[in-house]
C-alpha cells in the first residue's frame, strides 16, 4: 500500500489587512526631465498625465523602502512583525542576481526566520504577488504573508531616453494578506504574452554588456530599461478589458458593483481607455496616481490605493478592481476589498 502523504488546509478566505507604502522624499516636476530628452511639461502631461514623480536618493534604497513600506502595512493591520511567515517582493530594479531581496528584508522587520523571496512579473508584480499569497493561506502553506510591491527605476533609466525618462519613478507599497472572516481578494485572472517579449525590455543582457567592456573598456554603454511605447499602448487598449471583466466575473460581481478601480499607473491615457470601455458607474473611483508619483512599475497599485483612501475618494471595506501589466508581457487582475491604511511615512 503506497504510503499516504499528508496536506494542509487553510482559511476559507482572505483579505487585505492593512496597506502602507513609502514615497521618496524628492518631487521632480517635468520641467526638470524635460531638458535632457528636449522636451516640455506639456509634452510630457499630454503623452502621460503626469505632472510630477518622486526620485529616491542614495539613502532610499529597495531594502529601506520595503521596510518602511512594510511597517506601515503591519501598523495598519494590527499584526506583529513576528506573526508573518512569508514575505514576497515584487521588483525588477533589485540589481543583485542573488541573493534576493526578501530575505533582508523579512529580518531586519523581525519577522523570525520567514520564507522570503523575490518575484518578477515587471509591472504586475504586485497583482502576481497578492494571488500567491491568498492561495498560500488558504493552502495552508502560510498564516499571514506581506506582499511588497517596490522599484527604484531611476536606477535602470537613461535619463536621456525620450521614450522613458519621463515616465518612470520609485517608491514602495506593501499589503498585509491574511485570514477572513469573509472574502476580500477575488479569484486572480492572469497570463502572459511572450510574442510581445521585446516590448519592455532591459536592452542588453549582461553578457553582451561584459564582451563590450573587453572590446570599449570605459567607452561600453551599460545596458539600460527599454520600451516601445506604442506597442505596450496597443497592446493594453487591445487586450485589457476581457481581462478586467474576467476578474469581475469570477469574483461574483459586476462593474455596477464596483467602487474603485486601481489599475497600474502605466499612462493616463490608457487609464481612461481602460475606465471607458468597461463603462464604469459614475461614483466608481478611478486611480490616478500617475499625476503625482509616475509610472512606479510593481509598486504603482499598492501606492495609488493609499491615494484613494488618504484622500477620502475611497473608504476601506470599497470594493475595488486592480488590474496590473507589464513586462513579459504579463498581466494579472482581482477584486480586492480596501483595507485600513497608515499614511507615508518616513525611514527609520
Amino acid at each position: 500500500m503506497a504510503t499516504e502523504i499528508a496536506q494542509t488546509t487553510g482559511a476559507q478566505y482572505t483579505a487585505i489587512l492593512g496597506l502602507g507604502v513609502y514615497r521618496p522624499a524628492r518631487v521632480v516636476t517635468n520641467d526638470e526631465v524635460a531638458g535632457p530628452i528636449d522636451s516640455s511639461d506639456e509634452w510630457i502631461h499630454t503623452r502621460s498625465g503626469i505632472r510630477t514623480r518622486r526620485f529616491a536618493d542614495e539613502t532610499e534604497t529597495i531594502h529601506s523602502m520595503s521596510v518602511a513600506a512594510a511597517r506601515g502595512a503591519l501598523d495598519a493591520a494590527g499584526i506583529a512583525a513576528d506573526q508573518v511567515d512569508c514575505v514576497i517582493v515584487a521588483t525588477s530594479t533589485h540589481l543583485l542576481l542573488t541573493p534576493a531581496a526578501g530575505p533582508r528584508i523579512a529580518t531586519e522587520l523581525g519577522t523570525n526566520g520567514s520564507a522570503a523571496f523575490d518575484i518578477s512579473a515587471g509591472c504586475a508584480g504586485f497583482c502576481h504577488g497578492l494571488a500567491m499569497a491568498s492561495d498560500l493561506i488558504r493552502g495552508g502553506t502560510s498564516s499571514y504573508v506581506l506582499v511588497i510591491g517596490v522599484e527604484k527605476l531611476t536606477d535602470t533609466v537613461n535619463p536621456t531616453d525620450r521614450g522613458t525618462a519621463f515616465l518612470f519613478a520609485d517608491g514602495a507599497g506593501t499589503v498585509v494578506v491574511g485570514p477572513a472572516d469573509a472574502a476580500g481578494i477575488g479569484p486572480t485572472v492572469w497570463g502572459s504574452d511572450g510574442t510581445q517579449h521585446h516590448a519592455i525590455r532591459q536592452d542588453k543582457d549582461w553578457m553582451e554588456f561584459f564582451a563590450e567592456i573587453d572590446e570599449k573598456g570605459t567607452d561600453a554603454v551599460r545596458p539600460y530599461l527599454a520600451m516601445e511605447g506604442t506597442a505596450v499602448f496597443r497592446w493594453a487598449a487591445h487586450s485589457l478589458e476581457k481581462v478586467c471583466r474576467d476578474a469581475v466575473d469570477r469574483a461574483g460581481l459586476s462593474t455596477d458593483d464596483l467602487n474603485a478601480m486601481i489599475p497600474h499607473q502605466a499612462n493616463g491615457r490608457i487609464i481612461e481607455i481602460m475606465a471607458r470601455v468597461l463603462k464604469l458607474p459614475e461614483d466608481c473611483a478611478l486611480a490616478d496616481d500617475i499625476e503625482e508619483a509616475g509610472n512606479t512599475s510593481a509598486a504603482s497599485i499598492p501606492l495609488a490605493m493609499e491615494a484613494l483612501l488618504r484622500t477620502g475618494r475611497s473608504k476601506p471595506g470599497d470594493s475595488a478592481l486592480l488590474i496590473a501589466f507589464g513586462a513579459g508581457l504579463s498581466y494579472a487582475a482581482q477584486v480586492v476589498t480596501l483595507p485600513p491604511f497608515s499614511p507615508p511615512r518616513p525611514l527609520s
